[in-house]
């Protein structure tokens, strides 16, 4: 099966409360559980500690998105969600937000990232692991369904003079 050709990289851009139905969509096509609620994406989109960050194709759909979370005080900026569209996967989207997440971390002067990941996703595991994310922990019956995962963290650097 030939998926068409999406642009390269896709656009990144925060998203907006008019995308809420698109980003509930997304939420169910790529999880099978852990999903977030459309409640919670509400509050994501309206919060000054969460960043939604959406990949868009050349017409404005909807191809992937992050969610990121910020605590006041903290240099440590959480990954919460990473989803792709299936169709858009292997394009390069998954990669692209991850990168957005980490250029918003070093604007709020984070010093890393962290996340958490199902053991059981090894595409997510290679892409975290060839973003130079390092396993830092264990969590063990850590998603509702009893399933393991794995904490990563990634230092960000830092801007010299």
């Amino acid at each position: 099966m030939n998926l068409p050709v999406i642009c390269k990289p896709p656009g990144i851009r925060l998203a907006g409360p008019d995308e809420l139905d698109a980003l509930v969509r997304l939420e169910h096509a790529s999880f099978d559980g852990d999903r977030m609620s459309r409640g919670q994406y509400r509050r994501h989109l309206a919060s000054s500690s969460a960043q939604v960050l959406v990949a868009v194709d050349a017409k404005r759909s909807l191809l992937g998105s992050a969610v990121v979370f910020f605590r006041e005080g903290s240099g440590v900026a959480r990954l919460y969600s990473l989803a792709t569209d299936p169709a858009a996967r292997g394009n390069g989207v998954a990669s692209a937000l991850l990168a957005a997440v980490e250029a918003a971390a070093r604007l709020r002067h984070c010093r890393c990232v962290r996340l958490e990941v199902r053991r059981d996703n090894a595409a997510a595991i290679a892409l975290y692991e060839r973003s130079g994310y390092r396993r830092t922990g264990f969590l063990e019956s850590y998603y509702e369904d009893g399933a393991d995962g794995w904490r990563y963290e990634k230092r960000l650097a830092t801007n010299m003079r």
